[in-house]
């Protein structure tokens, strides 16, 4: 696919990644995964790994068109809550849901991962939720009170990165931290900008950019790309290094269990490679309080 620079004039905030998310090429090409690609062998190797229990209260951070979420319920998961702060996005997977008839299995809302736990539409969610409940659910009984009510969360195909601002990626952790339980797995994907050859010398050019002060001024923080697609539209990334991820984690309630790039989890199809690049798959756990 054709990438080039984009000719946008000011520094990339939540509401312009909002804005991309929105246009209409995304929400045609995040659709069309949702309806035709589902889950990867990589994240399906993992999410059996680490959220065994199928009955368990699972909530998908930037749920997009639905392609985790309708996958997990269609495989047999039966509590899933999922949001997005894409409306258009978050209307596609209402209707996926829907249509494949799974909405006693998927509950959706709209949401912003930073300001996750103050969401009056987070506590719809869980009040939905307490109507589903199962016997052996590993959810503590003073969830209520604790605001501890998932068993685990995911945040797929790099969708922590596209939130601008350390800082803010940063709050997006703890706010997940505060709403699932001490133990709780989150699984979630990152580029790696040290990964490579190719990458470890375009990136040593963009360290030279940035002391010059030259590189592109409507990025934030280092390590951050902003592009356009003509297929789906523009595209903000922030491509973390290993140390920054694991810094991120300890400093906002998560304990690092595994890490691993995809390539050596799994050997992916060619229509998953051609839908995303490779990446680094992350669990970590909520810390005990």
């Amino acid at each position: 696919m054709a990438k080039k620079q984009t000719g946008i004039g000011r520094q990339i905030g939540g509401q312009s990644v909002r804005e991309d998310f929105n246009d209409l090429r995304a929400v045609i090409h995040y659709t069309k995964a949702a309806h035709e690609l589902g889950l990867w062998a990589s994240e399906r190797i993992l999410i059996d790994r680490f959220f065994p229990n199928k009955r368990a209260r699972l909530l998908e951070a930037g749920c997009g068109a639905g392609r985790v979420s309708v996958a997990l319920a269609e495989s047999g998961y039966t509590r899933l809550s999922a949001f997005d702060f894409s409306e258009e996005l978050l209307a596609q997977a209402q209707g996926l849901v829907h249509e494949r008839k799974l909405t006693r299995r998927v509950t959706l809302f709209f949401a912003d991962a930073t300001r996750l736990a103050s969401s009056p539409a987070l506590r719809d969610a869980i009040s939905g939720l307490a109507g589903k409940s199962e016997p052996d659910s590993q959810t503590p009984t003073n969830a209520a009170t604790t605001g501890a009510h998932f068993d685990g969360a995911l945040f797929l195909f790099n969708g922590l990165m596209q939130i601008p601002l350390r800082r803010n990626r940063r709050r997006a952790l703890r706010q997940l931290a505060a709403v699932c339980r001490p133990g709780a797995p989150l699984l979630f994907t990152t580029h790696d900008r040290d990964d490579s050859p190719e990458e470890r010398a375009l990136w040593r050019l963009e360290a030279t950019r940035w002391a010059r002060g030259q590189q592109d001024p409507i990025l934030r923080e280092f390590g951050d790309r902003y592009y356009e697609d003509v297929d789906i539209g523009r595209t903000f990334m922030h491509l973390p290094t290993r140390t920054e991820i694991l810094a991120d984690l300890k400093a906002t309630g998560w304990a690092h269990e595994y890490d691993a790039m995809r390539r050596n989890i799994s050997r992916e199809s060619r229509q998953v490679r051609e839908f995303s690049d490779e990446c680094r798959f992350w669990v970590a756990r909520v810390c005990n309080q």
